[in-house]
C-alpha cells in the first residue's frame, strides 16, 4: 500500500467515496500486548469526527480503573458540556449487563456474557452507535458462551453505517475470514521476559 493507495481497485460498481466510506468489522489478536491500545487510538480518532463511541469491556475487572476509561469518560462529559467530539458510553465487567469472573457458576458466567452479546445486539439492530469497541470479546466465543456464527451474521448484516473493532487472543477463524481488517500483535521483546510487572501509564 505505497502512499496509501490500495494494491487493487475491485470491480465492485462502487465509487472511489463509497468504497472509502464503508464501515469496517475489525479484529485485533495475537499474544502481544497492544490490541485494546490500537483499538482504543481508533475510538479516539473516532470521536474527533463526531462519532457516538461505544465501549464494551468483557474480561476487564470492574475495579481495575484503566487510564482510558476515565480519558474517554471525560472526553463524553466534555460533548455533554460543549458539543466537541461525540458521545461516549463505556461499559464493564459488573456494571449494568456486563458479567465478570466473580462467584457463580460457570452457567452463571456464559448467561451474563451473553446477555452482553444480546445488549450489543440490540444497539447493533437500532444503529445505536456508529464505532462499537468489543473489548477482550475472543474470550466469551472461545469459551462458548456466545455462539461464532451468531457473531459473524449480525456484525456482517449490520445495518447502517456502523464500525465494530474486536480485541482479544486466540480469535476464531471464522471472525477473522468474515473481517475487513485483521492485526496480528505479534511479541518480539516483553519487559515481563525479564521479571518486570506492568508500570502506571503504559499498562494502565
Amino acid at each position: 500500500m505505497p502512499k496509501g493507495q490500495p494494491a487493487v481497485v475491485p470491480q465492485d460498481g462502487l465509487t472511489t467515496r463509497q468504497r472509502r466510506n464503508r464501515p469496517l468489522l475489525m479484529v485485533h489478536t495475537g499474544e502481544m500486548k497492544g490490541k485494546s491500545t490500537a483499538a482504543f487510538g481508533m475510538a479516539l480518532r473516532g470521536w474527533t469526527q463526531g462519532w457516538n463511541i461505544g465501549v464494551f469491556q468483557f474480561v476487564k475487572s470492574a475495579k481495575w480503573k484503566v487510564g482510558e476509561e476515565s480519558a474517554f469518560k471525560a472526553l463524553g462529559q466534555l460533548h455533554e458540556e460543549t458539543g466537541q467530539g461525540g458521545p461516549v458510553e463505556w461499559h464493564k465487567m459488573g456494571e449494568g449487563w456486563s458479567w465478570s469472573r466473580k462467584a457463580g457458576t460457570e452457567e452463571d458466567h456464559a448467561a451474563d456474557a451473553l446477555e452482553g452479546w444480546r445488549e450489543i445486539q440490540r444497539r447493533i439492530r437500532a444503529e445505536t452507535h456508529d464505532l462499537y469497541v468489543l473489548d477482550e470479546f475472543t474470550y466469551p466465543m472461545k469459551w462458548g458462551w456466545v455462539d461464532v456464527d451468531e457473531v459473524v451474521d449480525t456484525l456482517v448484516g449490520r445495518p447502517g453505517h456502523q464500525y465494530v473493532v474486536i480485541t482479544g487472543r486466540n480469535a476464531d477463524q471464522r471472525l477473522l475470514d468474515a473481517a475487513d481488517l485483521v492485526t496480528e500483535m505479534t511479541k518480539v521483546k516483553h519487559p515481563m521476559d525479564a521479571g518486570q510487572k506492568g508500570q502506571k501509564g503504559i499498562e494502565w
